[in-house]
């Protein structure tokens, strides 16, 4: 069997930023360390800090006075932030810098009057991160449909965020929806929208063409991993979401020659590992890496963390 490796795939600079400041917390002041939220929608690397001494909570009323506190990548609200400081908490913040780059964009449109418009998943942490993160109404869109629902005049002055873990190809329509609709509207360049997303979904698009089966190894409840499979699956390829290699059902791979594999952007590469093993338990396997971007970007950590 002909395994191809998209490129790029797995971790990306703001998930591997994020579980850095987790594990150089630990080392510097000791464990416990309490994260709100996991810390990357993967339970593979929530479960591998856990191991180290990582305490994850959802609430701040779960975390003990002056107990070290970690907001995972996706962002939180300013409501969650004012809890910490009133506590006193000693907070290292684990935001994606992408996500916080939208924060602040939202929030000047807001301060030029504009209503804003958020793009993304009701319920996802990064939506309701950034909707809090924002002094003033948002109103969330998922759909078309939901852009024409909006009851708004079509002069009033607008302008539009989207959530990171959604691509330029994901938010076209929507924003092509909102353009027809409203006439003093404005939006982000489209190289704002998350580098990774994107260079992600391209490499399961160039898959696509060559494999008769992909795999795509990440968490059920990561967001950007879901839609690598939605792609695959859009593209005419049978496509299925995997967590490791035990959760491989070999009646996938019955008919396939070639098989695609990628992974979504909180997903570690000892994952895909994992799920090539348990392919070639099936039988022979020839691997290869596509060629595809290189991603050369690095996030900076923290002050207190940096020199550590």
């Amino acid at each position: 069997m002909e395994v191809y490796l998209a490129q790029p795939r797995g971790f990306c600079a703001g998930v591997v930023r994020a579980i850095e400041i987790v594990e150089r917390a630990l080392e510097k002041y000791g464990p416990p360390v309490y994260v709100r939220h996991e810390i990357v929608h993967n339970k593979y690397v929530v479960e591998s800090l856990k191991n180290k001494g990582a305490i994850f909570v959802e609430a701040l009323s779960e975390v003990p006075p002056k107990a070290v506190t970690v907001f995972s990548a996706h962002g939180v609200a300013r409501s969650v932030e004012e809890e910490a400081a009133a506590r006193d908490l000693p907070v290292l913040n684990a935001t994606c810098p992408l996500v916080t780059k939208v924060h602040n964009q939202g929030k000047r449109y807001i301060t030029k009057g504009r209503t804003l418009i958020l793009i993304g998943h009701a319920g996802h942490p990064e939506v309701e991160g950034t909707m809090g993160q924002v002094p003033g109404p948002v109103l969330l869109v998922q759909s078309v449909e939901e852009v024409k629902a909006l009851v708004l005049p079509a002069d009033t002055p607008v302008a539009y965020i989207t959530q990171t873990t959604l691509s330029v190809d994901d938010t076209r329509d929507i924003i092509s929806a909102l353009q027809a609709r409203f006439t003093d509207i404005q939006g982000p360049d489209i190289r704002d929208i998350c580098y990774a997303t994107q260079n992600r979904q391209s490499a399961v698009r160039d898959l696509s063409k060559l494999v008769d089966v992909i795999l795509v190894v990440g968490a059920a409840n990561s967001s950007n991993s879901n839609r690598l499979r939605e792609i695959g699956t859009e593209a005419g390829v049978a496509s299925y979401l995997i967590a490791d290699g035990s959760a491989l059902n070999p009646e996938w791979l019955k008919d396939a020659k070639t098989v695609g594999v990628t992974a979504g952007a909180s997903a570690p590469e000892v994952l895909v590992d994992d799920v090539i093993e348990a392919m070639r338990r099936i039988g022979p396997v020839k691997v290869s890496v596509l060629p595809g971007r290189e991603e050369n970007i690095e996030f900076r950590l923290p002050a207190e963390l940096a020199a550590s």
